[in-house]
């Protein structure tokens, strides 16, 4: 396999060489030395060989370079002396504003969200996980100039992102686009049913369902590696883990559970992602219980944070679904650090500080995981006839109803209780 990349083919293939630029807009919750090392790690997870990294300040955003031409003459001298083949900018650029830079910069250019959409499309392990990534991809190519199709004969790998066989017949490979989503949509709502099935016959049984959701690279495998004795990949690598995996585990008081290991969450998470990743993210959104694994190490934990929490109410995570924070990587703190951490840990009931490496702390969260699924609220699916006004009004004023399907003479409600509320409804006479 040749490696770095052909200027006459147009072609680009892993070991390129990659400058890594941020145009930093003066975000103050991100330390933009972080967010420079967190893009050069999403390079490094499709082989690309970071040469150098740039912040760049920008004051007024350019619509045709996005930076000032000073700044794109500035840059095109660093890619000749770094022999770079791509510039990833750290930010979403417009099809005009990659067109421009490629041509200023005379290199190849992608942007934060191609990056990423990259890294899905080479890590994507099962049918579903493939057909997600080709949606998003697709939707995020609609409106802009289509380089290649050669992605749609692939069986794995990337999706063309980074190179193609040039610019042709624009309009045609727009129609093809179009009629491609339409398909992967119907295939991906088969999908969706199917998941919705299972899920059914889960919440069925009186089993509750754990997630673990948190930021990439949190170290939500290494713990459900922990909890489970399963063998998930669990690198310190960004998205290791794409496709939603799914055990079983006890905990103290609880016969049994679902534990569910979950995609990490980025900042600037492209909306085709969550949108086509919808089937997969469902199964947070009907969890009994959040275990928000943070990365307690990091300089920007809490811009993490808030990017989780983010993306949590943009798929319908409801605010009164219990949650945990666990604040992960103590192993990584120094004594003074982990002293400060501590003291807070202390002051608060939602949070438990361990290191999923070394298993520091975790039996203090299952246990703690265990006192709030016993004590608090678990989705029910309840069927009352039709007719059955007082049962309805029962649920709504004990519970908090979170849908409902009529069907005939009956209707299926699904219900928010508390465990002892779920009893007193099962005997009312």
């Amino acid at each position: 396999m040749s490696t770095g990349f052909n200027r006459d083919r147009d072609e680009f293939a892993r070991g390129g060489r990659a400058l890594v630029v941020l145009p930093d807009q003066g975000d103050a919750h991100r330390d933009a030395d972080a967010r420079l090392e967190e893009t050069a790690g999403l390079a490094a997870a499709i082989g690309l060989v970071v040469a150098d990294r740039i912040a760049l300040r920008v004051r007024q955003p350019k619509p045709a370079t996005l930076i000032g031409s000073g700044q794109v003459e500035q840059l095109a001298v660093q890619v000749q002396q770094d022999q770079a083949d791509l510039v990833v900018f750290d930010a979403s650029l417009t099809p005009v504003q990659q067109r421009n830079l490629e041509t200023g910069l005379g290199a190849k250019v992608i942007d934060r969200t191609g990056l990423i959409l990259e890294i899905f499309g080479e890590r994507a392990a099962t049918a579903e996980g493939r057909l997600q990534v080709e949606l998003a991809h697709l939707d995020y190519q609609a409106g802009r100039l289509v380089r290649s199709w050669t992605h749609l004969e692939r069986q794995r790998g990337g999706f063309g992102f980074l190179g193609g066989p040039g610019e042709t017949q624009i309009e045609a490979d727009r129609r093809l686009i179009r009629d491609r989503m339409a398909r992967l949509r119907r295939e991906l709502e088969q999908v969706s049913r199917t998941r919705g099935l299972h899920r059914e016959r889960r919440q069925r049984a009186p089993w509750p369902v754990i997630a673990l959701v948190g930021y990439t690279n949190a170290g939500k495998s290494t713990l459900f590696n922990r909890l489970t004795g399963a063998h998930v990949m669990a690198e310190n690598l960004l998205f290791a883990t794409l496709d939603p995996t799914l055990r079983q585990i006890s905990l103290p008081g609880i016969d049994k559970a679902i534990l569910s290991d979950t995609v990490g969450f980025v900042s600037d998470l492209p909306t085709q992602l969550v949108a086509a990743f919808k089937a997969t993210l469902e199964e947070v959104v009907s969890a009994d219980l959040l275990i928000h694994v943070r990365d307690i190490a990091h300089p920007d934990s809490e811009a993490q944070r808030a990017d989780v929490e983010a993306v949590l109410a943009e798929i319908g995570v409801s605010d009164a679904t219990p949650r945990f924070e666990a604040w992960n990587k103590l192993d990584l703190l120094d004594e003074d650090a982990r002293t400060a951490m501590m003291g807070e840990v202390v002051r608060r009931d939602d949070v438990v500080a361990i290191s999923a490496l070394t298993g520091e702390g975790v039996d203090t969260l299952v246990t703690e995981v265990a006192a709030k699924l016993t004590a608090g609220h678990r989705r029910y699916w309840i069927t009352l006839d039709a007719a059955d006004g007082a049962g309805a009004a029962w649920l709504h004023a004990h519970g908090e109803v979170l849908g409902q399907h009529g069907e005939g003479l009956q209707t299926q409600y699904e219900v928010r209780l508390a465990e002892r509320d779920y009893e007193r409804f099962l005997q009312r006479g």
